[in-house]
């Protein structure tokens, strides 16, 4: 077989050129490929296609538009599947554990099959909350050319005048069990939240994390904000094929793209939009992955230099389509310019830089989603990092201008969330309280679940102002009020929040980033001669795998070696991360 596109083949002609690869060549012409085919560029698309939820449920549709752009533009399309799970449907149960360590699952799954079948460049598909820092992680991992595409957001439902979100049923949950809503009308809302496919409506970690990688570069900027249903989301899937193919001509890889520059840029936009606290797990994953320092602190640092800007749900007015119809993603990157938040030069997947994209913004006239960069919603973003004697390793807040800077209460303990749930269900938790959740940490889960059931429940029956809630487990993006996650030291690491007891005074203080316990330093050490690690919840299988390898919260909650370490050992074998640029002769 006589090789071509010997500059964009460096990895397929591995696998397909010469007389000895002929079993290889057989096998794929029995999926029907042909040998005209096989002399392009192979281009693997990863796809998180699942049935089990409105998220992915579409992303059959749009593999096939990127796939149809990558042959126009002289590539062969492989398509492959890998896995989700919906945080929506799993939440509040045991299912929920698998969320987080299905992040892991993803990446890992796309690279082995991409190093497995050598392909020349990847577009990954992702929609429900994990799979997209998941198919980050492994393009970074695999540094070929590369991007995802987001499948877009859902439509609003209609209930009662007023557009609605899967946020508002899991609120109404608690409105019913506070007697403010009836059975009859929840059962109505249930009908009408979640009108087709697309992921959850609002800024929560879906759309947080989805804008995030187009700030970052890796996404085609324009593409995230298109809802899913929209005519124009084949087209952009189309385009999105033909852009891998120019990314492979041009050889400009992930690895050129994030960079600490880049992955600042992302921080200030989730920020400046009030998202989802998950960022700080993900966009720390996925800073590992690059090979790029950064801490929980730097989200902190970020935040208070940059206003809050959109009126989005879940605190806000509006929802992930109206930011599209404002003007999308391009419009908060030309708000960070004019605050002189945005590092211009960094390099997009479009070949643009970020300052170029930002610049070709169009802004809807009147648009009330986005304010001006003059007229803030609030002086500093939505992330804050708190530490103190009860999160020595730091914690994660979500500010958003409606909830109070500093709160004390006595401690409401509960080991699982389903205790809690249950508590507030059967009006347990009274105004003042600080309801502590743990044992549900990376490790301690396993798998780090959401809360969104009780934290939803809490505001459904109207303490939303007047209870607090800290755990060693993760929010959900339509979590709102004063609530404190990622607690790290996690309990079943001996993290301080596993010495609590019911009634310590815990105390919040936004303003000076702490979360402490009114306990002496003494009390704590003699608590914790006592404390014992709890058994493993899973003996075998990937939950116990996930729980024996898994970081702290601070780090991302990853599954590798740690950085430094391995950095180092890199470094002085000389051994590249990513996989190898070929640069062997072809076959013949």
């Amino acid at each position: 077989m006589a090789a071509k596109h010997s500059h964009m083949r460096q990895h397929s002609r591995i696998l397909l050129d010469g007389m000895d690869r002929a079993p290889a060549r057989a096998m794929l012409k029995a999926v029907g490929l042909r040998d005209e085919d096989l002399r392009k560029p192979l281009v693997g698309i990863a796809n998180t296609w699942i049935e089990v939820m409105p998220c992915n449920y579409h992303l059959r549709r749009l593999s096939e538009r990127v796939k149809a752009g990558v042959r126009s533009a002289g590539g062969t399309p492989i398509e492959f599947n890998t896995i989700a799970i919906s945080d929506g449907i799993s939440m509040g149960t045991e299912g929920m554990k698998a969320s987080l360590i299905s992040r892991e699952v993803v990446a890992d799954s796309i690279e082995l099959v991409a190093r497995g079948h050598l392909f020349d460049a990847v577009v990954a598909l992702s929609g429900c909350d994990k799979t997209i820092p998941g198919t980050v992680m492994a393009l970074l991992r695999l540094d070929l050319p590369s991007l995802m595409l987001y499948g877009g957001s859902i439509a609003p439902g209609t209930f009662e005048g007023r557009d609605v979100t899967i946020q508002d049923v899991f609120e109404g949950v608690g409105a019913c069990a506070a007697g403010r809503m009836s059975e009859r009308k929840l059962h109505e809302l249930e009908d009408r939240a979640c009108p087709g496919p697309g992921a959850c409506g609002g800024q929560f970690t879906a759309n947080t994390m989805a804008m995030a990688i187009e700030m970052l570069g890796l996404s085609p900027m324009g593409s995230a904000s298109v809802p899913a249903m929209d005519p124009a989301k084949d087209e952009t899937a189309f385009e999105a094929g033909r852009l891998v193919m120019a990314l492979l001509r041009r050889r400009l890889r992930p690895s050129r793209i994030v960079t600490r520059h880049a992955i600042e840029n992302a921080i200030a936009a989730v920020a400046a939009t009030g998202g989802s606290t998950n960022s700080v797990l993900h966009l720390l994953a996925i800073a590992r992955e690059a090979g790029v320092a950064l801490s929980i602190d730097d989200f902190d640092r970020i935040s208070r230099k940059t206003p809050l800007l959109a009126d989005l749900k879940p605190w806000g007015r509006f929802v992930a389509t109206d930011l599209y119809k404002a003007g999308g993603v391009a419009l908060i990157a030309k708000r960070l310019l004019a605050l002189r938040r945005l590092h211009t030069g960094c390099l997009t997947v479009t070949g643009r830089t970020i300052g170029q994209e930002a610049r070709r913004a169009v802004e809807t006239p009147g648009q009330p989603v986005v304010r001006p960069a003059s007229r803030p919603l609030q002086p500093t973003g939505g992330l804050v990092i708190l530490r103190g004697s009860l999160s020595p390793e730091g914690c994660v807040v979500k500010i958003t201008g409606h909830e109070p800077m500093r709160y004390r209460g006595p401690a409401r303990i509960f080991d699982c969330e389903e205790d809690a749930f249950a508590a507030v269900q059967r009006r347990r938790i009274k105004p003042g309280d600080v309801v502590v959740i743990r044992y549900e940490g990376p490790r301690g889960g396993p798998g780090m679940r959401e809360m969104l059931g009780v934290t939803a429940a809490i505001v459904g029956q109207g303490l939303g102002g007047s209870v607090a809630l800290l755990t060693d487990g993760r929010f959900s993006g339509a979590t709102r009020g004063l609530m404190a996650g990622h607690v790290a030291p996690e309990a079943a690491r001996g993290g301080p929040i596993g010495l609590l007891r019911d009634g310590d005074t815990i105390v919040f203080d936004v303003a000076r980033r702490r979360l402490d316990v009114r306990l002496s330093p003494g009390e704590l050490e003699r608590r914790r001669l006592v404390w014992r690690a709890p058994v493993p919840r899973y003996r075998t299988g990937v939950m116990a795998k996930y729980a024996h390898l898994v970081s702290s919260a601070s780090e991302g909650a990853v599954t590798d070696p740690p950085l430094a370490d391995e950095a180092a050992r890199m470094r002085r074998l000389r051994i590249p991360r990513r996989m190898p640029r070929v640069r062997v002769a072809a076959r013949r």
